[in-house]
């Protein structure tokens, strides 16, 4: 499965940025003319000087968690649509409640590519098991699988036994949904002992895929590939296959998209292969998402895919971005360690590890540092006491001993 959904795959990295960068400046200018909140968030902002990375770090990030008090300021979408409500096609509601709009046209929500670097084909026969009910995901990728040719059987989740025989007597060649839903249905069939051998490839999202259960559909006969997909943002990326069938490693950058990896709780691009929160600037003109923080951590692997796809890679869904804690009856943020990692040059890295029993918490602010000036550690307890308005101790570090996996505030409090 080494062919590709198009050129643009294969581009040169240098093509591929700078065909961004030429479209940012109209894109942003785009927004602010139609998407009132944009215009709000932009105040101030020059389109035309916005045309390199460096310029687009320096505008806020707009994050998944602020939606919510975003849209009942000015409902029924924060005013970030670009295309009135009435000029839509379709509005979602996922839990919150939080809307999702759809527009019109092929392949909105881009999912095709992700389809087809799995191996989904036209004429395929595939059975779609994500909802169709408020929330966009079956909607998403159905239109996807259209785009390719496939013909769609939109099960929907539940109804095992239903999924089973539908399977069975339709032979289906191709599932999407999640992996527990895949394994529920594949133990179902065991059960009943129904053959469903027709099925020859899966593309799962949605949460973790076990390498274990990858394992045992592909001793079925099962090709498993993963696509990440957001309820805003559509198809962000997806796994490829090599022309034996193995899986490559990571996930490829959709193309269209332009990604950063910033320190949770900032707007900042941490270094290649750091682990930090996803933001995305999308230039779908209907939802016109500039700077958006997804919450999910992931980190930039080096290197190009073995199949040809010259995109950008990441390391897949790494957790969440928000990591919010309450100590003492108060919240503690990312943004809140942040500030007190601003304020002292000396930090490169620091992590807030909040520890003890109920109603005796403690809290320490790990740092790492190359420099020890005299006094350092007293000013920072300062500096947490300030910003946070509680007490906090410090421990100073060697560079590289914090993990690299994103966290900037650990709770490892037990509860009874």
């Amino acid at each position: 499965m080494t062919d590709h959904f198009d050129a643009l795959e294969t581009r040169s990295p240098q093509e591929r940025e700078a065909a961004l960068m030429a479209a940012l400046p109209g894109h942003i200018a785009h927004a602010i003319a139609h998407a009132p909140g944009f215009a709000r968030i932009f105040e101030g902002v020059e389109p035309g000087k916005i045309t390199t990375r460096e310029a687009l770090a320096k505008l806020p990030v707009t994050r998944k968690s602020d939606l919510g008090e975003l849209q009942k300021a000015a409902p029924p979408l924060g005013g970030l649509n670009a295309t009135p409500l009435a000029k839509l096609a379709k509005v979602f509601v996922s839990p919150g409640p939080t809307y999702e709009p759809e527009g019109y046209g092929s392949d909105w929500w881009r999912t095709a590519r992700g389809l087809h670097a799995g191996g989904f084909r036209a004429g395929d026969l595939v059975a779609n098991t994500f909802a169709y009910h408020f929330t966009p995901a079956g909607s998403m990728v159905e239109s996807g699988a259209l785009a390719l040719g496939c013909t769609v059987v939109p099960t929907g989740i539940g109804q095992t036994e239903m999924q089973v025989a539908t399977i069975r007597d339709l032979r289906i060649d191709g599932f999407i949904g999640t992996p527990s839903f895949l394994k529920l249905i594949v133990e179902k069939a065991d059960e009943l002992k129904a053959d469903i051998s027709s099925l020859k490839k899966a593309q799962l999202g949605g949460e973790y895929l076990p390498p274990a259960l990858r394992k045992a559909m592909a001793g079925r006969g099962v090709c498993v590939t993963q696509m990440y997909a957001t309820a805003d943002l559509g198809l962000l990326a997806y796994e490829s296959l090599a022309p034996g069938g193995a899986v490559n490693e990571g996930m490829i950058l959709d193309e269209g998209l332009i990604l950063e990896i910033v320190r949770p709780g900032t707007g900042d691009p941490v270094p290649e292969g750091e682990v930090g929160e996803v933001v995305i600037t999308s230039f779908n003109r209907d939802y016109p998402l500039i700077r958006f923080g997804t919450g999910d951590l992931s980190a930039v692997l080096a290197g190009g895919s073995p199949c040809g796809r010259t995109n950008v890679r990441i390391k897949g869904w790494m957790g969440r971005a928000d990591q919010t804690t309450k100590v003492r009856a108060m919240f503690v943020t990312p943004k809140q360690v942040n500030e007190v990692v601003r304020r002292h040059k000396e930090i490169l890295r620091a992590r807030l590890v909040v520890e003890g029993e109920t109603g005796n918490d403690r809290m320490t602010l790990k740092c790492e540092v190359k420099d020890r000036p005299g006094g350092i550690g007293e000013a920072i307890v300062a500096s947490i006491r300030e910003v946070t308005k509680l007490r906090g101790e410090v421990e100073l570090l060697a560079p590289g001993t914090l993990p690299n996996d994103g966290k900037v505030i650990e709770d490892v409090r037990k509860y009874s």
